[in-house]
Formats: structure tokens, sequence, C-alpha cells
């Protein structure tokens, strides 16, 4: 009988388990580690949970394919205890660890399994949503035995042919009881997606919830095809010689000789349907004119925002902004310019940036300091803590070849002078947490609303008449009605501006 419900009524922010299911060498691992990766850098805690590495731990040393032979009862019953003890770890981590999701990696080739998975989550309170990764391409399968299977611990000390003709018979047990997933009728009540032959095709079945889609959305961008990315920053700026941050400066005269360097660096790479992407920042844009290639422009690449710190000095933040410099020195990736954003912020705003590089091929990245930590942050898979530490120096390119469970990196100065703009942690940082509160989210509405410095200013030149037009809040009014929550400052002025246009534009003088 199908097994018709997954786990019964679950509460929105359920842990959930990914099941991994497929044959060996179908791409199982790789899609979870990578899975894994994305969903850490978009801050939902993910574990992955490898069966076959706690199947190493309890047989050290690995004989032959007759080890995975269904009528090998005793091995049978050392797979199925690597299992639970998987599971068991599983649930520690959700419930005792602050995790979220937690990926079991194995073949899960069987009913049988997968019910035995479906038990545990439904006692457990768990979510449940089956990946399983179909491909009938033999070449597609030997390359993956190649590249990854041939050189794990199981055949650290055997030739490449004998341990290519030993996989090839392990794959062949799996075969004879395989039983995919079929969501038209014994798996209809389940939540999957079944990836067919590398991400040429897709099925997905009764998504759950917000994350799930997400999952599903990001499985359906990835690719394995050969490529490179290339991630740099803009030329040395004006703003870079003098120590600000933000703005939107030009670049210096050695910002333009890197610029003209990258070029040759390009042309010297011979790169095939190279895109170029940019900012919409003046200093992104003029190093990406020097390559004389066609370029596309994102905003979401723009720098982070600084806020009321824009166009400011470190040493002035300290003076102007004593607080708010010892707040985000004691925690850089979730501490937010006031008016501004924080690197938390900034990961969210790149999203869709890494889908679509999940989804080309050669590219060049030309952005700025804080965007290009987050985006190497998600290839190396570095950790919220890491990210805004990561050293980015200018005139230096980073050459990103993805490989079977990672990436692969490589520096490469273009031997241009320039500043170093970068902060190391600060010792305070490394010994422990701040007594400070930190402002992640909002001004306090006690502190008075900080004026921001924008950083294109044609907007607010357009209806700087506004200026003229009485306030929207008399200071004898009361912001606070009687049993309503205080509105600060923070929260008017927004309505005041809106407003303030809003006349402009039904009543133009």
């Amino acid at each position: 009988m199908p097994f018709r419900k997954a786990c019964g009524p679950q509460l929105a922010n359920s842990p959930t388990v990914i099941v991994m299911v497929g044959l060996p060498a179908r791409g199982k691992t790789y899609i979870s580690k990578k899975l894994t990766r994305y969903l850490n850098w978009i801050g939902v805690p993910t574990k992955v949970f490898n069966v076959g590495e706690y199947r190493r731990e309890a047989v050290k040393h690995y004989s032959s394919y007759d080890f995975f032979r269904p009528d090998n009862e005793e091995a049978m019953k050392v797979r199925r205890q690597c299992a639970l003890a998987a599971l068991r770890d599983v649930k520690l981590y959700l419930t005792e660890e602050a995790g979220q999701i937690a990926v079991f990696d194995a073949t899960n080739t069987t009913r049988e399994r997968r019910g035995m998975i479906l038990n545990f989550a439904k006692e457990n309170g768990f979510k449940v949503f089956f990946i399983e990764s179909v491909c009938n391409d033999p070449t597609v399968v030997a390359s993956n035995v190649r590249e990854v299977k041939l050189s794990s611990p199981d055949y650290r000390d055997c030739n490449s042919a004998d341990a290519m003709e030993d996989f090839m018979k392990r794959i062949n047990c799996y075969q004879a009881s395989y039983q995919p997933l079929d969501p038209d009728d014994y798996d209809r009540e389940l939540s999957l997606i079944k990836v067919i032959d590398v991400g040429r095709r897709f099925l997905v079945n009764r998504v759950q919830d917000h994350i799930q889609s997400r999952i599903v959305y990001y499985l359906m961008n990835i690719h394995v095809q050969p490529r490179t990315i290339y991630l740099c920053r803009h030329g040395e700026s004006e703003f870079n010689l003098k120590g600000k941050i933000g703005g939107d400066s030009g670049l210096s005269n050695r910002g333009k000789k890197f610029a003209r360097a990258l070029n040759k660096f390009v042309e010297e790479q011979n790169l095939k349907d190279l895109k170029v992407w940019t900012s919409q920042l003046k200093r992104t844009i003029q190093t990406a004119e020097a390559l004389q290639l066609p370029y596309e422009q994102w905003k979401a690449l723009n720098e982070i925002d600084a806020g009321v710190c824009e166009e400011m000095t470190y040493e002035e933040i300290r003076e102007q902004h004593p607080e708010e410099f010892a707040l985000r020195d004691q925690d850089k990736y979730y501490y937010r310019y006031p008016s501004g954003e924080s690197y938390q912020d900034l990961v969210q705003r790149l999203e869709p940036v890494i889908m679509e590089l999940e989804r080309q091929e050669n590219v060049l990245v030309i952005c700025h300091q804080a965007v290009m930590r987050c985006l190497l942050a998600y290839f190396l898979d570095k950790s919220a803590d890491e990210m805004p530490y990561l050293k980015c120096p200018l005139h230096t390119v980073l050459k990103l070849t993805p490989v079977a469970y990672g990436c692969r990196v490589e520096s490469i100065s273009l031997n241009i002078e320039a500043v170093n703009t970068h902060r190391d942690r600060p010792e305070e940082g490394k010994k422990g947490p701040n007594p400070l509160m930190r402002r992640n989210s909002v001004t306090p509405l006690a502190s008075p609303e900080p004026t921001k410095k924008p950083r294109i200013n044609s907007f607010e030149e357009h209806v700087a008449v506004s200026s003229a037009l009485p306030g929207c809040v008399p200071q004898e009014v009361p912001s606070q009605l009687p049993g309503q929550p205080l509105l600060g400052k923070a929260c008017l002025r927004p309505v005041c501006h809106f407003l303030k246009v809003f006349s402009l534009l039904i009543f133009p003088r």
C-alpha cells in the first residue's frame, strides 16, 4: 500500500529531512553538498549525513562489491545499522543543535528503506523531501565513476581498471532491487523532485513549503558543464585613495591602468562567449569599458549600502559614530548600517546573481569588496562569520573552477599597485561577544532619524522643492495615541516624504 501521509500535520517551521534517492554514481553526493552549501549561504542551517561515511567507519577495510550483494545478510545488517546511526545523528542535529535541514545522503533505492525514513520523520515531527537522481546514460555514469568514485577511500590501494570493474558490479547489486519513486501512483502523496539525466528534465510532486520551492528552483538552475567564473573588484577608485567607503567615485590613474591590464588578461584567457557583469556604479563600469566587450549592469551587484556612513573614512566613522563603529566590529555579518545594509542583507540581494551564475558558463564579474566576499563565500563554502573578513584585494582576479565536490580557486595578481582596503577582524571581536546591543534590523526609536548620504542625487534634486512644504506632523500633535504602539521618527518620516512627493505630482506648482 502507498504511504499516504508522510508526517501528518506540520508546523510551518518544522525541520526538514532531505532524502537522496538513486543508484551509485548518479550525482547524489554532488547534489547533497552543493545544495547544503547554498542553503547555509542563504542562512538555513543545513548538514549532510552521508551513510557511506558511517559504513566506512564501521567496516575499516573494504574488500569488494560482495559487501553490497542483496544476499549478503551479514553485510545487510551492518548497512542497516549504519543508516540507523545516521538517522540518530539527524535527530540530534535537528532537535538539539539548531539545525533546520538534514540531508540524508544514501542510495535509499527500496520502498522498505524509504518507509523506514518516513516513519522516523513522522515520529519526530520532521518534514520529508525526496530528491531522486536518475541517469541512464552510460557515458555520464562512467565519467562520474572515474572522476569521483575511483579516488574514494574504498579504492585507495587499487588500480583504476580493477576499481572501475568493482564499482560497476556494485551498481549492478543495487540495480536488481531498485524501486524508483513513483509520483503517479505509489508515492503520489510524497514531496519530491526527480532530476533526470543531469538536469535535462525534472518531475516535481507536492511541494509543501517555501524552502522546498527554493530547493526545487535551485536544482533546476544548476548544471555540470565545465566553466570558469572570474571575480574581481573594480580598479582602484578616487575614494579608495582617500580611504572613503561607498559613494560613486571614478577610477584613479592606477585604477585605469588596471582596467587596461584586465583587458589584456581577458584576451589571453581566450574564452569562448565570455559574459561580463558589472554593478551600476561608475567605478565598475569604467573598468568594464576598457575590455571592449559587451557587459551587463546589475543593480544587485552594487556595493553594500553604508547608509549614514557613505563617503566617510573609518576614522570619521569612529569619531562621529563611535557606537556604530563598535557595533560593526562586534558582529560584522549581522550589523546593519543605519539607513543602510548588512552582509546578511547583501546575501539576500545577491541570491538572483548566484542563480544566474549557476546557469551560465564563462562569466567575469566586476564588482566590489563586500559583494565579492559574499560571492566567494558561496563558492568556497565559507561561514557567515568568515565571510566579512575574506581577503579580496584590488587589482587581483580570482579564477574559480567548479570541481566534483567544491570549487578550485586561483588568485591572479595583475601587478598594478593599489591601496589595501582590507580590515582584519579586531582582536576584541575574537575574544567573545561585546556587551553592546547590536542594532540588527532597525534604528532604535529613541534615536533621531539619521540623514543618509545618497549615491544618486537626481531624484532628490527633482523633488528638492518639496522642502518648502510644511511638515506632516506638527510638533504639538502627539505621535502616540492611547493604547497604540509608539511611532518614532524613523517610522513617520518615510510617510512624510511620500506625501510631499505625491502632492507635487497631483498639484504641480
